[in-house]
């Protein structure tokens, strides 16, 4: 009991020149919060037969659990995994734009009034993909979900087995669309669906036929699929829209990038499906978002539906979308970073994997370059993979720990007992800070 009346009390704790200086820069509250944790952490350890903390090092704690509540909520990291498009990462790199304090985002400066929020994405949409309407909303899984709730509420969509995919986070399609209202009629089988199956689902009078991208698995040996143009001409006769979710939202040709080629959304649109769906935080490199391109008979009424407002994005996803676009419609895709990141030569990465080991083994570290395999990432091109190189350090998990707690942190991939410092994600201009993060977080 003496130790513990040996506690300084909270005034006399923040009166200390370090809590004191925390209480400038932090604030009263969060430093006297932090400080009644501190002291009562220290009343139990005394309880438990330590010896009594000075002052000081309480001050000391303070800080350091003041410092940990004050972190920033998404702290940049690098990006040492070879995966270009990690989800938990925030999906695509893209080029910051800093929004002004007001920019004319539903004002048209023209006319003097209220202009229409999405008007300068969905016309730069239009131009880069040949189609006739577009929108946005939040993301693709919201892009279905207005879609269905729109054109099919209350009634069938036709879905091949083949197709019922299961998205990031356990959203599975048949759920998504029970969202949006829809009722699913499954035709064919797993490994199987002809033509003949999407017409005797025809005859029932479907709201549409949905075509769903195999974004992120691939089925391969007895395996049968009629071609698009086949299934939106089958629809068509029959009076029954067409939708593809394209999902990853391939619009170059990625070959030229050392991936097999893919249908772009453009080349969907001239099939003559009246919808293609796609997230813009793939492979477009934009801001999380979902996208609708198609006739204006499909996306019109999209407009006017309630939950196009709960929806729709928010002025910094349209500020860099249309940026993005801008780019493409330029020709520059290298202007956009996850482009940037594709079209390195593997050579120029080997000289920076011998480059950035050398660094580290003049810190005193076990560091070896090597040939990689980096991947798009995002559920896109599954099975395919990039040439990359890297640096392998010795005990992964020690080191994939402490490189986690290095500012900033470095997130890298293990292979077996080593970490792989894959370079593939990392932009040239953040090659001093990983050497500096790794050496901090690991030099003896």
């Amino acid at each position: 009991m003496p130790e513990r009346a040996g506690l300084p009390a909270v005034h006399l704790l923040l009166a200390h020149p370090l809590a004191a200086e925390a209480i400038r820069r932090w604030g009263r509250s969060t430093v006297r919060d932090a400080a009644r944790t501190v002291l009562a952490e220290a009343r139990q350890q005394l309880a438990a037969g330590a010896p009594l903390p000075d002052v000081e090092a309480l001050a000391r704690q303070t800080v350091q659990r003041v410092r940990r509540l004050a972190a920033p909520a998404y702290p940049e990291v690098l990006n040492a995994t070879g995966v270009l498009i990690h989800t938990n990462l925030g999906r695509a790199p893209y080029r910051a734009h800093p929004l002004p304090p007001y920019l004319a985002l539903e004002y048209d400066l023209e006319a003097g009034e209220r202009g229409e929020r999405l008007a300068a994405v969905t016309t730069r949409l239009c131009r880069y993909f040949g189609c006739e309407a577009a929108t946005v909303v939040t993301n693709n899984a919201a892009a279905l979900v207005l879609l269905l709730a729109t054109h099919a509420a209350g009634r069938r969509v036709v879905v091949s087995r083949g197709e019922l995919i299961e998205i990031g986070g356990s959203f599975r399609l048949p759920e998504i669309m029970r969202a949006g209202g829809a009722e699913l009629l499954e035709v064919g089988y797993t490994n199987r669906t002809h033509l003949r199956d999407y017409e005797a689902a025809c005859e029932v009078g479907p709201a549409a036929i949905l075509v769903v991208h195999r974004s992120n698995y691939r089925l391969s040996g007895f395996v049968t699929s009629p071609p698009l143009a086949e299934v939106v001409a089958l629809g068509h006769r029959h009076g029954i829209p067409v939708w593809v979710d394209q999902g990853s939202g391939c619009h170059l040709d990625l070959s030229r990038y050392g991936l097999g080629r893919e249908p772009t959304v453009r080349e969907l649109v001239a099939t003559g499906a009246d919808a293609v769906l796609f997230s813009a935080d793939k492979l477009l490199g934009a801001a999380q978002g979902g996208i609708i391109v198609g006739s204006e008979a499909a996306v019109r009424p999209l407009r006017r539906h309630p939950l196009r407002r709960a929806l729709r994005p928010d002025k910094h996803a349209l500020t860099v979308l249309a940026a993005t676009l801008d780019a493409y419609l330029a020709e520059r895709p290298e202007e956009v970073p996850l482009y940037r990141l594709l079209a390195v030569d593997p050579r120029a990465l080997q000289r920076r994997a011998r480059q950035l080991a050398r660094r580290l083994r003049r810190g005193g570290l076990q560091a070896v370059p090597l040939p990689t395999r980096a991947v798009l990432g995002g559920g896109t091109t599954p099975e395919e993979t990039i040439p990359s190189w890297g640096v392998a350090l010795p005990g992964a998990e020690r080191a994939a720990a402490a490189l986690r707690h290095t500012v900033p942190p470095v997130i890298a991939r293990r292979e077996d007992d080593r970490l792989i410092l894959d370079l593939r994600a990392v932009f040239p201009e953040q090659d001093r800070s990983l050497a500096a993060a790794v050496l901090a977080a690991l030099a003896p």
